[in-house]
């Protein structure tokens, strides 16, 4: 496949560190085999996120500048509030610093009594952190479709909407706190949602009387995909199909840090329900700082409000989901698996397919991620059972339903060539694939135990 060409040209660098092998067996030996522990400065092409990672422009740069400082009544919150309004039509948005703050808030205000399910086309791991924390239980309901790494299919983030109502059925609506949609499906792999299933889901959800929210970390991402492969949808811009997507939610979480295309911020908002906003309001004051900012400077709520509408932008999009295209064409060219299609941020290789061998208690795709980085210097990360953490009651250890290594593109930073060398590594582990060893854990905390576990090589 052909490189999507930048629709932009590079007027500030920053200097890389290649390291030697040698250098990065010692490297990830010190950092207990997680990727999170090494230093930044010892990663060549880093793709652990695509979250706060990317790259601003000018114009964001230019609107840091014009940020206003002021505790309260800031014209830089208005201007993202007018942003916002325009984009989502919601009536109440909420700055925060980041996604998960988002979800810290929201979830204790929608789960109220212990127990409460939660229903998503699939949940990432901070978000099911959030539902447990406040005392709820994650259900995922993916399409089968979805669940098939190998075989394509244009809209594998949907939700299964016969299930989801065999599921309400099963626990009764009045049990199930909300339903959450997340655009683009992270955890089957950047996949999209068709505007056909988030209509469907809502129906369901509003006629048992059960509270949308929409995941919107990548909703312009979605919002493409749409334009692309659904019916209907071929003349309507971004920005009018992402006004349709969220008219069928009631509630929006986001990590601004994606298709905001900023380093750091989120929302969290409401489109008509003013007892909710009112609770959020009260909350937000509690855990962020004052309703104007949010837990943000003024220059990082004037850079979202620029970034909001750049990452709708068609050029940008089209090559931005073009790298993803590219990479796995590349990776198609040496028997790679991966979830195919590629979704809109990150190729998810199919470690589980790559290292049969590994079985999933000794996270195959953790594995890979150690190898990638020994290999090339390259920092990926495991979405597969090591990201899962224990039953909360028996402690057993959770199977998920893949071992993916993730490599996430930070948005308008690597190049052709960097990808290219992406590929040549993953195709160097898979040379010497046989010989590449599970892991186990030696220590974790709780939750949310990916970012700070140890482990050692089996043997």
């Amino acid at each position: 496949m052909q490189y999507m060409p930048e629709p932009f040209k590079i007027k500030m660098v920053e200097p890389i560190r290649i390291t030697t092998r040698q250098e990065r067996e010692g490297f990830i030996r010190d950092a207990n085999y997680n990727t999170f522990a090494l230093t930044a400065a010892d990663v060549y092409i880093d793709l652990q996120t695509d979250s706060g990672t990317g790259a601003m422009s000018d114009s964001q740069w230019a609107a840091v500048m014009r940020g206003d400082e002021s505790y309260s009544g800031g014209r830089s919150y208005y201007r993202l509030m007018d942003a916002g309004k325009d984009i989502f039509g919601y009536e109440y948005l909420q700055p925060v610093h980041q996604g998960r703050a988002a979800e810290k808030i929201l979830f204790p205000l929608l789960v109220t009594t212990p127990g409460q399910y939660v229903i998503s086309n699939m949940f990432f791991d901070t978000t099911r952190a959030h539902v447990g924390l406040a005392g709820g239980r994650a259900v995922d309901c993916v399409c089968p479709q979805g669940m098939d790494s190998s075989t394509y299919f244009d809209f594998k983030g949907n939700m299964d909407v016969p299930k989801l109502e065999t599921l309400i059925t099963e626990y009764g609506a009045e049990n199930v706190a909300a339903i959450v949609m997340t655009i683009t499906n992270n955890s089957v792999g950047g996949q999209p949602v068709s505007m056909e299933n988030m209509r469907e889901t809502a129906r369901v959800a509003h006629q048992n009387g059960i509270t949308v929210v929409i995941d919107a970390a990548r909703y312009a991402e979605n919002a493409y995909f749409i334009k692309e492969r659904e019916a209907g949808y071929e003349d309507a811009s971004p920005i009018e199909i992402t006004r349709e997507m969220f008219s069928y939610a009631d509630v929006f979480t986001m990590s601004a840090k994606k298709d905001a295309l900023v380093n750091m911020g989120g929302l969290v908002a409401v489109r008509e329900d003013q007892v909710l906003s009112d609770a959020i309001k009260t909350s937000c004051i509690a855990f962020e700082g004052y309703l104007s900012y949010g837990g943000l400077s003024g220059r990082d709520l004037e850079a979202m409000a620029t970034g909001l509408y750049e990452g709708l932008d068609p050029d940008f999009l089209r090559y931005r989901i073009g790298q993803m295209q590219y990479l796995a064409a590349r990776l198609t060219e040496y028997d790679i698996p991966f979830q195919n299609p590629v979704g809109g941020h990150a190729v998810f290789v199919d470690a589980g397919k790559m290292l049969p061998h590994i079985p999933w208690y000794e996270f195959p795709g953790q594995a890979l991620a150690i190898e990638l980085y020994v290999e090339a210097g390259i920092r990926s990360c495991d979405i597969g059972s090591y990201l899962m953490d224990r039953d909360p009651v028996t402690r057993e250890q959770l199977q998920a339903p893949f071992e993916f290594t993730r490599l996430a593109v930070p948005r308008r930073v690597y190049t052709q060539a960097h990808l290219d060398v992406v590929a040549e590594a993953l195709k160097a582990v898979k040379d010497r694939a046989a010989d590449v060893q599970g892991y186990v854990i030696t220590w974790e905390p709780k939750v949310l135990r990916h970012f700070t576990s140890h482990l050692k090589p089996v043997g």
